[in-house]
């Protein structure tokens, strides 16, 4: 049986009147990423902030751990939210052993643990400088370190690559699945969908207060499939027409490389056809140089669920 760190039952949240959380439900497994998507008002934001207990919830309950969320649990949750909290004119080291105490780590520990990730992020000189003198990506990195510092069992993490360059942000994903690989179950909320591929183990998709899409990122794009294959083939010189080809295989698009001459081929599979249907047609018509089978992105996805419900509630 898996382990839910963390489950979600039917919230929901108004501000004044305004929904912003319709009756959710999800469940977190532990040791993995979880990412929540939406565009922006989905309600995203409202679910972090009730997680963190900052605002509760108008109905449904939360569970951490399998008991009712409490105060008891603030220090085993890290947040790293989208809007950075860090004090601007307060010395770097002195900030970070100040939030790292208020997490209950005693001073000895708690410098013990800074030196560690300074000196693996090597910005041991950065101790006597204040926020105020840090580039944005800088003083996300000190953001991070606080974050993750007291070692808690939930992390949240709300667009954590904003403001890093390419190398910076390569550095804090593999510092993001490190910590998955110590057995930290991470809660992951960015509109960067290749971030998504690459780090989530499951999905929820939020719109308009409601979650429209929740599951294993793999199963997902498996149920968004649409039988669709992208094929490269030279034709037999006895089959140059492809008029045969047309006739047998619905062709949803052709382009021809004279040089080479190969065709490149995105092809629907017909009803009740197989791939290996597919690969026989096109045997007898050619050399089959690729054929692969076109899996949505996360960001079809996204686009196109968004989409849909958009229209639904429309």
């Amino acid at each position: 049986m898996e382990n839910k760190v963390l489950e979600v039952k039917n919230v929901s949240k108004s501000y004044d009147n305004y929904l912003a959380l319709n009756n959710v439900s999800l469940s977190i497994n532990q040791g993995t990423i979880f990412g929540l998507l939406g565009p922006n008002g989905a309600g995203k934001t409202s679910l972090i902030r009730i997680i963190n207990q900052i605002t509760m919830p108008d109905s449904g309950t939360i569970l951490f751990n399998g008991k009712p969320l409490s105060q008891s649990h603030i220090k085993q949750i890290g947040y790293l939210p989208e809007e950075r909290g860090l004090y601007k004119s307060m010395k770097v080291g002195e900030q970070v052993l100040y939030l790292a105490r208020l997490k209950g780590i005693e001073k000895s520990e708690a410098k013990t643990k800074i030196d560690f990730w300074f000196k693996k992020f090597g910005i041991e000189s950065w101790w006597n400088k204040k926020i105020e003198e840090l580039s944005k990506g800088m003083a996300q990195k000190i953001q991070f370190i606080v974050t993750v510092l007291h070692e808690p069992k939930l992390l949240i993490f709300d667009e954590p690559f904003s403001g890093f360059d390419p190398i910076n942000a390569e550095i804090i994903k593999n510092e993001i699945l490190l910590l998955k690989e110590k057995g930290a179950t991470i809660i992951f909320s960015t509109h960067r969908m290749e971030s998504v591929e690459e780090l989530c183990d499951d999905i929820a998709l939020m719109n308009k207060s409601n979650l429209i899409l929740n599951g294993n990122l793999s199963a997902v794009k498996e149920s968004f499939k649409q039988n669709i294959f992208e094929v490269k083939l030279k034709i037999f010189e006895e089959h140059k027409s492809i008029e045969a080809i047309h006739k047998k295989i619905d062709i949803i698009e052709n382009i021809f490389d004279p040089i080479k001459n190969i065709n490149s081929f995105k092809i629907q599979l017909a009803q009740g056809k197989t791939a290996n249907d597919l690969l026989s047609e096109l045997s007898k018509a050619g050399s089959i140089i690729l054929f692969k089978e076109l899996i949505p992105s996360v960001n079809d996805i996204f686009i196109h669920a968004v989409k849909m419900d958009s229209y639904a509630i429309a």
